[in-house]
């Protein structure tokens, strides 16, 4: 392809509403443009990379065995009403009517869809176990949609779902796409770690992401720097590890109200009270399916919503508001304590291990010192509902773990029998009689790829693209196009490449050399080709990495070679 001939329409400045490093190199690079919030045009540059990701997902998908599908986008009212997802599912769900007044949805997600396939068409255990797959584009009518393409409201996603007869095929099936997602985050030139992960409102019993390491990541992952350990879990599931008891703990004190005016915050209350913020027990008035709910956790700890949730079963969870907090405690907000509550109890193992700690009083204005699980409170359940923190021990090993930053590209999940049931997507056994089919989903989001890749490799000059997804391998630049020697040993430095099947890019437009450069480093082309009037008359070429400051030379017969032997190297 001729630089001259190509959509590239490459921008100088950062766009000011560009919120990411991605965001801003996809527009300047003329990847995307932006329509609207959460919305974009996938300019040639850009829909170049995105379907290179598809293919390498596509081609290790197939390698596993799963058989690509196509679902429709827009979905039925009723199949969501029947896995019971339609009004639990949030505002993110777009709803829309067609012209004869039917509800349907645009799809967020496809496993309604798929589950009404499969009962459809599949009647026995004979035709078990199967493994679909689709590429679709997927809309999620996010509140703020952000960080362009990572969280956009339209995106396009690889979904997968297995249908079982057994755990034990289940199982199988599980690690076949673990090993699969492994080989293709590999393929895509991507430091990435599977983690383990929350199952959120897709359900299941079991899942893991994987996440490309980025620095600009919005999830934060707690890692055991031990390698024989290797635990690694996502903020949302990571456990704690079990409370040891004390060995010398101090003996209880009687309780003590202290006035503590205006203080509600654990800082100033840890402050006025003189003790440190593990002493102060928190309670976080939540409503869950309804219900009023009060989470304990240590003061320096802050609530997992999301293992508050797995640990009461709930389908929807969200923070009380004022008027509920007041009636359910009886007092001000940010002053009570768990004693007298009009709610149900839940405390985290630490809570409990708690001695002579510090509560709200039940009262404005007013704090108890010397509060001492067992004796003065009994919480309903004792649940690990705290995220995990730096000082913590490895849940499995004790190792104090590490967190690092990641970018969610690719989530499994066991999903079991969560819509087989509700749908009756069932099968017969070899009795004869009605099973509900076993589940495992399976998804990428190939659009999310894309930005993350970038927020991964990038410096000041632009993107450094993995060669495996990059639009083009290689730019032959000829310095000077009105040049004749320059222009026609380019042409036959492109040709050739082309021949050999490398993925190359011609600048042959009439601009000045230093204009070049820094369009092919913005774009991120992995390997850069120079001819320079100087250079050629001594029968040389450059060849650049995109990665190295310096290029090096050789003979112009034997360009060809050292490019090929580059690309092997980078790939």
């Amino acid at each position: 392809m001729r630089f001259s001939r190509y959509f590239i329409p490459t921008l100088k400045e950062n766009p000011a509403d560009a919120d990411t490093m991605s965001a801003k190199l996809m527009l300047r690079s003329g990847m995307i443009r932006k329509v609207a919030a959460g919305l974009y045009d996938w300019l040639p540059l850009g829909h170049k990379v995105l379907k290179k990701v598809e293919n390498i997902v596509r081609d290790e998908m197939n390698r596993a065995g799963a058989l690509e599908v196509w679902l429709p986008v827009i979905q039925p009212k009723e199949l969501w009403e029947e896995s019971g997802r339609w009004q639990f599912y949030g505002r993110e769900l777009l709803r829309i009517k067609d012209r004869k007044n039917n509800e349907f949805c645009f799809a967020p997600t496809a496993e309604e869809m798929i589950t009404d396939l499969v009962r459809k068409t599949i009647k026995s255990s004979r035709e078990l176990p199967v493994n679909l797959y689709q590429f679709g584009t997927k809309f999620r009518d996010e509140i703020r949609p952000r960080f362009g393409i990572m969280r956009a409201r339209e995106f396009l996603m690889k979904d997968a779902y297995s249908f079982h007869a057994d755990d034990k095929s289940m199982d199988e099936t599980y690690k076949v796409m673990v090993e699969t997602y492994t080989r293709i985050f590999t393929r895509l030139g991507l430091k990435f770690r599977p983690v383990e992960a929350d199952t959120g409102s897709i359900g299941g019993s079991f899942s893991h992401e994987f996440m490309v390491l980025a620095d600009t990541g919005e999830e934060q992952i707690a890692s055991c720097p031990n390698v024989t350990c290797g635990y690694a879990a996502n903020i949302e599931r990571a456990e704690t590890r079990p409370v040891e008891p004390a060995a010398n703990a101090p003996a209880a004190l009687a309780t003590e109200e202290v006035e503590t005016p205006g203080k509600s915050k654990v800082v100033d209350i840890a402050a006025a009270m003189g003790v440190s913020a593990n002493k102060i027990i928190k309670t976080v008035f939540m409503i869950a399916d309804a219900q009023m709910v009060v989470a304990l956790v240590p003061g320096d700890s802050d609530l997992n919503v999301h293992k508050l949730q797995r640990h009461l079963g709930a389908k929807q969870i969200w923070p009380a508001k004022d008027a509920e907090y007041i009636a359910a405690a009886g007092c001000d907000v940010g002053f009570a304590g768990p004693m007298n509550l009009k709610a149900r109890v839940v405390a985290d193992p630490l809570v409990m291990s708690i001695v002579n700690g510090v509560t709200g009083a039940g009262k404005k204005d007013f704090h108890l010192k010397n509060v001492n699980p067992g004796r003065d409170f009994t919480p309903e359940s004792v649940a690990d509902i705290r995220n995990i923190r730096p000082s913590d021990p490895c849940p499995r090993c004790s190792t104090p773990v590490a967190f690092f930053r990641g970018i969610e590209v690719g989530h499994v999940f066991k999903l079991g029998t969560k819509y087989s049931k509700a749908m009756k997507a069932e099968f017969l056994d070899e009795a004869g009689n009605a099973q509900p089919m076993i589940m495992g989903c399976y998804g990428i989001g190939v659009s999310r790829i894309v930005a993350a890749a970038i927020e991964q490799n990038n410096d000041e000059w632009g993107i450094k693209w993995p060669v495996q997804i990059a639009p083009f391998q290689v730019i032959v630049t000829p310095a000077n196009v009105t040049h004749d020697e320059s222009r026609l040993a380019a042409e036959k430095i492109y040709n050739a490449l082309l021949e050999k099947g490398v993925d190359v890019l011609l600048d042959d437009r009439d601009v000045r050399a230093g204009f070049k450069f820094k369009d092919a480093d913005l774009i991120g082309i992995p390997l850069r080709v120079t001819i320079g009037e100087k250079s050629l008359a001594r029968g040389m070429v450059e060849v650049k990495r995109r990665y190295e400051a310096q290029a090096t030379e050789a003979p112009l017969d034997a360009a060809i070679e050292k490019v090929m032997e580059t690309l092997q190297a980078l790939a």
